[in-house]
């Protein structure tokens, strides 16, 4: 087995309880003076001029990535000053600015008032060349890790052409990809920055689920690949009528994939997009009181979803008439970053933008719980009822500074006919200090619940 990469922080200036941090798996790590930070800075007359919040450091070993969040005094990497607002600007307005992203190597120094580190970087070096697993080419130069399966930019561009190349080679002797053997494509249902999902029927069967695909950024090393499907392995024994059956899920040709329950009745988000971008609130409540049981059945048996948005809550047309929602997705897009498939975030410009994340889920990366989910889930409410996010995400403003800094607006600035008990229960969930209102899915549930009754 290869020694997986890591990336290491030693400091070499100032005062910290510790002098070296080092990571082997992906996270982020925000650098400042607030009690949330991961590399919390004294709060002393040598680092007053760092901010609360100063800069996050994106970790995907070997790769790191810094950005400033527009600090007062800026941050310094080999004594070139990135980031900094002016001195007449806010530090609303500073964070409102889009500062360049830096890319860190071996050896890199990084300031942050009195306090230095320095980066180390362990790739482990091999001769062999990287191929594309799909079109051959020498893909090398595109990833700094040489072993592993990898696909080439283009055609990770291509995932229904993956996919299609997947089924074709799939037979009941090919042990790897028997669990899609006789499946044809029917239609896209969606597709975002790691992949697609297809609707497929099987030939013999009739059967028709969601397939979908996820395309790794990075080249896929052995053990990244084993702990990803192991976290997916988990989700496949949850049965709960409100959860999305994950039927299967495998890995071939450096490309993940997946068999779920199909949903006829689409996602949540497109509900709402039919009526404007609002749900009603009687319809709003039956569908959240829905999630919040299988949200509560999964918190049970230790799985945290980590990544809920109404785009992953679905809803399922049953032979009787009525619609059951279905959170689908469980751990997967979150499970596929922790494993560093996804390669590095472009922290302040495109995919991953949190709209549904609360804070802690930034400043403790790896750490997700339950409360986590049910304050996502809370967004997600919020959303459907009003049309907006909880927090006002300007396009010019830095998402993570937002999530990080900015409160929940309350629902009823947003929507004045919410009803009142009913919003107070919304308030509280979104509350986040000095913990998140609501601690489970049961506790938000009941809220909900008595809140309705009181109509």
């Amino acid at each position: 087995m290869t020694r997986p990469p890591t990336v290491t922080l030693t400091l070499v200036e100032g005062r910290l309880d510790r002098t070296e941090y080092v990571f082997d798996e992906r996270t982020t790590a925000v650098l400042g003076r607030a009690r949330d930070c991961t590399l919390k800075l004294p709060n002393d007359e040598h680092h007053r001029t760092v901010s609360r919040h100063h800069c996050l450091l994106d970790i995907n070993p070997p790769d790191i990535r810094i950005r400033d969040f527009g600090s007062l005094n800026g941050t310094f990497v080999n004594d070139r000053k990135i980031g900094q607002r002016r001195s007449d600007q806010t530090p609303e307005e500073g964070a409102a600015q889009m500062f360049p992203e830096r890319d860190l190597d071996e050896g890199d120094e990084i300031r942050v008032g009195a306090t230095v580190f320095r980066v180390g970087v362990e790739v482990q070096h091999t001769s062999e060349r990287l191929r594309c697993k799909k079109c051959g080419r020498d893909v090398s130069g595109e990833s700094r890790v040489r072993v592993g399966e990898y696909l080439c930019a283009s055609c990770q561009a291509e995932p229904a052409a993956m996919l299609r190349m997947l089924l074709g080679l799939a037979h009941p002797g090919h042990e790897e990809l028997s669990s899609i053997a006789g499946f044809t494509l029917l239609k896209e249902l969606g597709r975002g920055g790691m992949g697609a999902v297809h609707l497929a029927r099987h030939e013999a069967t009739g059967k028709e689920v969601a397939l979908k695909v996820m395309l790794p950024k990075v080249a896929v090393r052995p053990e990244s690949r084993a702990r990803f499907l192991r976290e997916m392995v988990l989700t496949q024994a949850l049965g709960h009528p409100s959860i999305a059956r994950l039927h299967s899920s495998g890995f071939s040709n450096g490309t993940f994939f997946f068999t779920s329950k199909y949903c006829t009745g689409g996602s949540l988000d497109l509900l709402a997009g039919r009526n404007g971008g609002r749900v009603p609130v009687d319809e709003a409540l039956r569908i959240m009181l829905q999630a919040l049981e299988g949200l509560d059945h999964a918190h049970r048996q230790g799985v945290i979803h980590r990544d809920l948005s109404p785009s992953n809550i679905l809803l399922h047309n049953e032979a009787d008439g009525s619609t059951t929602a279905k959170i689908s997705d469980f751990g997967l897009g979150k499970a596929f970053d922790r494993a560093g498939l996804s390669g590095l975030t472009r922290t302040g410009e495109t995919a991953g933008k949190p709209w549904f994340m609360p804070r802690q889920q930034v400043s403790d990366f790896k750490n997700a719980t339950p409360a986590g989910d049910v304050w996502a889930l809370a967004a997600c409410l919020y959303n459907i009822l009003t049309g907006k996010y909880p927090r006002d995400f300007a396009r010019d403003k830095d998402v993570w500074q937002v999530v990080l800094d900015m409160p929940a607006v309350p629902v009823r600035e947003r929507r004045p006919s919410v009803p009142r008990a009913l919003a107070d229960v919304i308030d509280k969930a979104l509350q986040e200090e000095p913990v998140i209102g609501f601690q489970t899915a049961a506790e938000f549930r009941d809220a909900l619940l008595a809140a309705a009754d009181s109509r």
